[in-house]
């Protein structure tokens, strides 16, 4: 059972069940849970779809109870029913340690991959955690020995996407695949695989954009004319479109905003390789853009009420993955009421206009890609070794 419950975790959850039928060719499994389509695509039964249940944010769980109780007991029937012989979950900590408590209670042994971060912020998780979950499978080198520490059985088994992250395409196929201008810079627009995020940062990423080429000078609002501008044959958008979003819904939004952006599909690491600069909502998308060396400016927003709620409750003065793990602010942070429109655009502006920060950006993202590669690149397949001797104990 693999109950993944965001864009992330399908990729995660299809990888490791991958690696399990790679590894062990002589075993017949049956993979059934929550996912996506790539967790689909290598053989998981997905009796929840991730699209139904990505939510984030007090206001919007709040809204979405109904929708979550179902998917929740949806899972738990179904695994009384089936009978797994290993449970995985895969982050998505406020759904998964619930679960985590009726599966352990049911006598069911329970692995974690992909901890939550306990670390940053709700540390009294981890009592949750050591009390329900047999055995963490962590991917950040410093989780272990936090674990440990609490008394949790833990495995460091490298990050998943050390060794995948990849550019498979030359900068001139990437352009004329999507037609675009490859003498302009390309600026990558990464709002995130939440319908929410989508909701509060894809609009403000547009209003930057529109606002950051000349060609629209006369249409800009009166809130954005007096900030710097790019000629408009120098400079091209792209958003890649998540697999948990809508392409359609995407297109819609760009078209609304009359905005100079084009959305692609299923090329988002080439995109964030060839792309100048990137605009990236906090969450996995930027150890991506890290481990391709592309400079990037970190944004997050959320509802007032919701950010009000959660903010005394973390512990770090940073969000970005990318700067916990380089232990310093290596990429600028533009979080809830700094991500405007105007903030990206004059913040875009400044680093396209300094080589030097973006040298230094790019060296300091190198270190974190070291980092990243320290537990080698195959950790779905030390995953599934650990899965494997869970479900065979």
């Amino acid at each position: 059972m693999l109950v993944a419950g965001e864009a992330s975790g399908d990729k995660h959850g299809a990888a490791l069940a991958k690696a399990l039928q790679r590894l062990y060719p002589d075993f017949q499994f049956d993979f059934f849970g929550s996912g996506g389509s790539e967790m689909r695509a290598a053989g998981v039964e997905t009796l929840v779809d991730v699209r139904d249940v990505g939510i984030i944010g007090v206001l919007e769980v709040a809204r979405a109870l109904g929708r979550l109780y179902r998917a929740y007991r949806k899972l738990v029937a179904a695994a009384i029913a089936r009978k797994p012989a290993a449970v995985v979950l895969i982050d998505w900590p406020d759904f998964n340690l619930r679960l985590a408590r009726r599966l352990s209670r049911l006598k069911f042994r329970i692995t974690y991959y992909i901890s939550p971060q306990v670390w940053a912020w709700r540390t009294h998780r981890v009592k949750a955690i050591k009390k329900y979950v047999d055995r963490m499978l962590v991917i950040l080198p410093f989780e272990e020995e936090f674990y440990r520490g609490a008394g949790v059985e833990a495995q460091f088994v490298g990050h998943p996407l050390a060794g995948s992250v990849v550019a498979d395409a030359s900068p001139a196929e990437f352009a004329r695949k999507h037609s675009l201008d490859p003498s302009k810079l390309t600026i990558a627009l990464l709002p995130g695989s939440r319908p929410s995020e989508i909701h509060y940062h894809l609009p403000i990423m547009l209003e930057a954009a529109e606002s950051l080429t000349a060609s629209s000078r006369d249409e800009g609002s009166a809130d954005l004319s007096s900030l710097p501008r790019f000629p408009a044959d120098e400079i091209q958008f792209v958003v890649p479109v998540a697999s948990t979003i809508p392409a359609e819904q995407i297109d819609r939004m760009i078209a609304a905003a009359n905005s100079p952006v084009k959305s692609i599909r299923n090329d988002t690491y080439n995109a964030l390789a060839y792309s100048k600069l990137a605009v990236v909502a906090s969450g996995t998308a930027t150890v991506e853009a890290a481990l391709l060396g592309t400079p990037m400016i970190v944004i997050y927003r959320g509802s007032e009420l919701s950010y009000r709620l959660i903010r005394p409750l973390i512990k770090l003065n940073t969000f970005a993955m990318v700067n916990l793990i380089a232990g310093k602010r290596i990429v600028p942070e533009l979080i809830q009421g700094h991500a405007t429109g105007k903030n990206i655009a004059r913040t875009i502006y400044t680093i396209l206009s300094d080589a030097q920060q973006r040298a230094a950006m790019k060296a300091d993202l190198e270190l974190v890609r070291a980092r990243l590669l320290e537990g080698g690149t195959d950790a779905s397949e030390r995953a599934a070794r650990a899965v494997m001797r869970m479900a065979t104990a």
